[in-house]
C-alpha cells in the first residue's frame, strides 16, 4: 500500500536554521524535507508550510478530500491559539499527528497548552526533526 503523507507546518516555520537556532535546531526546513524524502524514498510526501491560518486549514481539507494516509503538522504558535485549527483536525477522518521541535512543555507557561492535542492522534514534542521522522513511521504503520 503506497502511503501518502502530507507534512504541514505553521507560523515561523519557514526561517527554520535561521530563527533561534539553540530553541529550533540549525536544519532548514528544506533540509529537514530532503532528510525525510531520503529517510522514506517509498513514501508519497508532499509539504506545505504558511504563515496564514487560513491557508493552513484550507490544507487540512484539501489533505482530507484527497485520500492521505496521515497529516504530520507542526502548528507553530497556532498550537496555542487557534480554536480554528482545532476544528479543521477535528472535522477531518485523516489521522494528524501533532509535531513541535521543542518541548513545549519546558518553556514559557502561554506554550504549555495545546488546542490541538486533544483532537489529533498523537503528540511528538521536543525531539527536533526526529520527531518528523517519528510520526512519518507511525502513519505508515497504522493510518
Amino acid at each position: 500500500m503506497e502511503h501518502k503523507i502530507l507534512v504541514l507546518n505553521g507560523p515561523n516555520l519557514n526561517l527554520l536554521g535561521d530563527r533561534e537556532p539553540d530553541q529550533y535546531g540549525e536544519v532548514s526546513l528544506e533540509q529537514l524535507e530532503a532528510d525525510l524524502r531520503s529517510e522514506f524514498p517509498d513514501t508519497d510526501l508532499s509539504f506545505y508550510q504558511s504563515n496564514h491560518e487560513g491557508d493552513l486549514v484550507d490544507r487540512l481539507h484539501e489533505g482530507h478530500r484527497s485520500g492521505l494516509s496521515g497529516i504530520v503538522f507542526n502548528p507553530g504558535a497556532y498550537t496555542h491559539t487557534s480554536v480554528a485549527l482545532r476544528d479543521a483536525v477535528r472535522a477531518i477522518e485523516t489521522p494528524v499527528i501533532e509535531v513541535h521541535l521543542s518541548n513545549i512543555y519546558s518553556r514559557e507557561a502561554f506554550r504549555h497548552f495545546s488546542h490541538l492535542a486533544p483532537v489529533c492522534v498523537g503528540q511528538i514534542s521536543g525531539l527536533g526533526t526526529v520527531g518528523y521522522s517519528l510520526a512519518v513511521r507511525w502513519l505508515r504503520a497504522n493510518a
